[in-house]
């Protein structure tokens, strides 16, 4: 019962997610931390991946490199398709010409936009400040769930996500780099996501119309492929050479778009194995550790007033997913458990709480040095990677 009605809440977040069904029968096989851990690591590398190519190389062809992702999803779901059981849920959708015209290619049109928009914001804004403002999202898709009338108003969630945007409101005061259009191409990206999920609602309100994001991809990306085609084609082409691809590189574009590919595989497996509200759980954590790597790796400044405001949101969008009940009573029953096993285990529990004091320092002092002392961090990466490598000429 708990469990339908995580299933139930995580739905009202994002309503691409299945809520009754399971996309992959249940198997005795890897532990499901495994799939968390997968997509953390995945979903984390595609946006710095991502970052790395648009904001970091010469490359700036963000629409390009979303038709590309999308091309090379069309082909990978057509080749899983005929090889292997992952789309097998595709055969319980009632696909007709008219059904893709009416419903699948307008969402795509608003698939591709968020994805226009949010790989154009790479070349603006850090990455931090990006994961910042998105977590407004949830918040968006309220509002439009009001404005479609999915939902009935109520100013009691209404309320709880108000926490949500202070905690942005006060990031954005706090952002260093703050670029005007690059905030409102990614506020573009958050309401055109925001209308693909409400109307991806919709679609799914029809028991004949279940899918999960892999067989939902398997219909969108050859519709957005062309549309994306279509926009690189007039935007980007004309002034894209064969010297910005070989500067890039044929294989990291190539692995750019299969970790794309990889993310949406592992979205599948993470619902299976556990289910919606958790992945949106872990994308907490995945937000957080994305901040802490873009700081770490290109020394992204983060103020005290944005890491503030970031974690009024974070524990707002906390407490809109579980509520003060589901709180309580998580926190109650981990309590229960920590404290029967402190009375079992006193010196391992002593020492696991060592353990983590020393790990909080550590991660203290490394957010400080990564905003007042960036040369000691410079010369700790050249040392990490002298010791490992015998190379001395980084």
């Amino acid at each position: 019962m708990g469990a339908s009605n995580d299933e139930e809440e995580s739905a009202r977040l994002d309503p691409s997610l299945p809520t009754s069904e399971k996309s992959i029968p249940e198997r005795r096989g890897l532990h499901p931390i495994f799939f968390i851990v997968a997509w953390i690591v995945l979903s984390s590398g595609l946006i710095l991946f991502n970052k790395q190519i648009l904001g970091h190389t010469k490359f700036s062809f963000p629409i390009f490199l979303t038709t590309w992702h999308l091309v090379f999803a069309t082909i990978m779901t057509q080749i899983l398709a005929r090889y292997t059981n992952l789309l097998d849920g595709r055969r319980r959708v009632k696909m007709t010409g008219r059904v893709y015209l009416r419903a699948i290619v307008p969402i795509g049109v608003f698939f591709s936009l968020s994805l226009i928009c949010g790989n154009v914001t790479y070349l603006y804004l850090s990455v931090p400040f990006i994961q910042m403002l998105k977590a407004t999202t949830p918040v968006v898709i309220l509002l439009f769930s009001w404005v479609f009338k999915l939902e009935p108003i109520n100013l009691k969630q209404f309320g709880n996500v108000c926490i949500i945007v202070l905690g942005v409101m006060v990031s954005c005061f706090g952002e260093v780099d703050f670029i005007l259009i690059g905030v409102l191409f990614q506020i573009g990206g958050i309401v055109f996501e925001a209308i693909r999920l409400v109307m991806v609602q919709r679609l799914l309100s029809s028991d004949e119309f279940k899918m999960d994001p892999l067989v939902s991809l398997y219909y969108f990306a050859p519709a957005c492929a062309l549309m994306n085609g279509a926009v690189a084609l007039a935007v980007e082409l004309p002034r894209m050479k064969l010297a910005d691809i070989q500067d890039v590189g044929v294989g990291v574009l190539i692995a750019n778009a299969l970790v794309a590919f990889l993310l949406n595989i592992s979205v599948v497996f993470l619902i299976s194995k556990t289910s919606s509200l958790v992945m949106r759980l872990c994308g907490i954590l995945k937000d957080i550790l994305i901040v802490i790597s873009s700081m770490i790796l290109w020394h992204n400044p983060v103020t005290a007033l944005q890491g503030g405001g970031y974690g009024i949101s974070l524990l707002g969008l906390v407490y809109y997913m579980l509520g003060y009940d589901r709180i309580v009573g998580y926190a109650s029953r981990a309590g229960g458990a920590i404290g029967a096993y402190h009375s079992k285990n006193r010196v391992i529990s002593v020492l696991i709480l060592m353990l983590v004091g020393f790990v909080v320092v550590l991660f203290l002092t490394a957010i400080l040095a990564i905003n007042y002392a960036p040369e000691k961090v410079d010369q700790l990466k050249s040392w990490i990677y002298y010791t490992t490598t015998g190379d001395d000429t980084s």
